[in-house]
C-alpha cells in the first residue's frame, strides 16, 4: 500500500471517528432533553445551553432539508394580544408534519416555543430550558404561566434530533401582554 493511500485511508478514518463522536456527544445532549416533561424544569439543572459554554466547540451538524413554503405561526394567541394566566398557547404548521422527537420522516418535525429569546445557533440542537421549551411529544399547544407583563414568543420547528432545519422553519415573533 502506498503511502498516499494509506494517509488518505486514515484521514478518512479520522473523520469518521470525529463526525460519530460529534453525532454521539449532540444525541446525549438531546436524550437529557427529550426525557423531560416540556412544562418541567428543575432550577438545580443547568440548562444544556450553559453546559456548552464551557465545553470545547462541537462541529455542525447536518441539518434536515426543509421543503420551499414550509411555516409555522401562531393561531393564538395573536401579536399584541392581552392575555391572562396561564396563558393558551396554539400552534399551527403547513407544508410539513408533526411527529415526536426521534421519529425520522421526510417533512416533518416538532415544535419548539422561544419565550422572551433570541433564535439559538441553527447549526446546533436547539437547547432545552425555559425559555427554549421543546414538544418532542408532538403537542400543537400548551399553557403557561407567564409573569405579567411584556414577553415575546416565536416558534422554531427542529428535526428528529432537534436540529433546526435547513432553511430554518421560524415563525415571527409576536409580542404579548401578560395582566
Amino acid at each position: 500500500m502506498s503511502s498516499r493511500t494509506l494517509n488518505i485511508s486514515l484521514s478518512r478514518f479520522v473523520l469518521s471517528k470525529y463526525r460519530i463522536s460529534a453525532a454521539l456527544l449532540s444525541i446525549a445532549l438531546l436524550l437529557s432533553a427529550c426525557g423531560r416533561d416540556s412544562t418541567e424544569t428543575s432550577s438545580d439543572e443547568a440548562p444544556p445551553s450553559a453546559a456548552r459554554d464551557d465545553a470545547a466547540p462541537i462541529a455542525a451538524l447536518p441539518r434536515t432539508v426543509s421543503p420551499a413554503g414550509a411555516s409555522v405561526f401562531f393561531v393564538a394567541p395573536a401579536d399584541g394580544d392581552t392575555v391572562s394566566n396561564p396563558v393558551m398557547i396554539e400552534f399551527g404548521v403547513e407544508g410539513m408534519t408533526i411527529v415526536k422527537a426521534g421519529e425520522d420522516q421526510p417533512q416533518s418535525g416538532h415544535h419548539h416555543l422561544l419565550i422572551d429569546t433570541a433564535l439559538p445557533d441553527l447549526s446546533l440542537p436547539i437547547p432545552a430550558d425555559e425559555n427554549y421549551v421543546h414538544f418532542g411529544d408532538a403537542s400543537l399547544s400548551t399553557e403557561r404561566t407567564l409573569e405579567p407583563g411584556t414577553h415575546t414568543l416565536q416558534l422554531l420547528l427542529g428535526d428528529h434530533l432537534h436540529i433546526p432545519h435547513d432553511p430554518p422553519v421560524t415563525s415571527e415573533v409576536i409580542t404579548i401582554i401578560v395582566e
